[in-house]
């Protein structure tokens, strides 16, 4: 059987600057688009069945970069909606709401664009992917499956493929630009490797 593949996308102006980003569709910066790019001889020695990614610019051209040709835009994988908190960084959070933290106090409302979600949330929409994906038998029969999406969306969908409750994914830090490996391991869900950055 295959494994899930998860790569994180490539570096951002927003990301650099510790910005949250959901659903404000940004491009890769340079050094973002040079981190795919070595994604690919990574994953030209994987047998991959299928590519899902969110449909992100950033995480669509991460794909396209990496070399997984036929990606599908899946929804489900976009990052975490941070409602009112879209573009902030945890200090500007923090200066309006000290001690915050996200996996503890979630997000406020914002505009019609950004109405914010929970964590719990976030895990329903990663429910939904993580279904499909192992609803895939014959693909996983054939090679991996790869999920090309966010920081956020990719730990809470680890913490539920592991069996853990959403915010468990806070345990789970993920780097821009990396690749991670779930699998099995005497048909127990296991990580096989994490937060792997590609010359690694």
């Amino acid at each position: 059987m295959g494994d899930l593949i998860l790569l994180r996308h490539g570096e951002t102006e927003w990301s650099l600057a510790g910005r949250h980003t959901g659903r404000t569709d940004i491009p890769l910066t340079a050094h973002g688009e040079a981190a795919a790019r070595a994604l690919a001889p990574v994953l030209a020695r994987r047998q991959v069945a299928a590519v899902f990614t969110s449909p992100a610019r950033r995480a669509v051209t991460t794909a396209a970069l990496a070399g997984l040709d036929h990606a599908k835009p899946d929804p489900d994988l976009w990052e975490w909606d941070y409602g009112g908190y879209e573009g902030m960084t945890t200090q500007q959070i923090r200066d309006q709401r000290p001690g915050w933290y996200l996996w503890r106090d979630g997000v406020i409302g914002g505009d019609a664009e950004h109405p914010g979600e929970s964590v719990d949330q976030v895990g329903q929409r990663v429910d939904r992917v993580l279904a499909r994906v192992t609803g895939f038998a014959p693909l996983l029969a054939d090679g991996d499956v790869v999920l090309v999406a966010h920081a956020h969306v990719l730990r809470v969908l680890t913490a539920r493929y592991l069996g853990l409750e959403p915010s468990a994914g806070r345990l789970f830090r993920l780097d821009t630009g990396t690749i991670s490996t779930l699998g099995t391991e005497h048909d127990q869900r296991v990580i096989l490797s994490w937060n792997v950055p590609p010359a690694a």
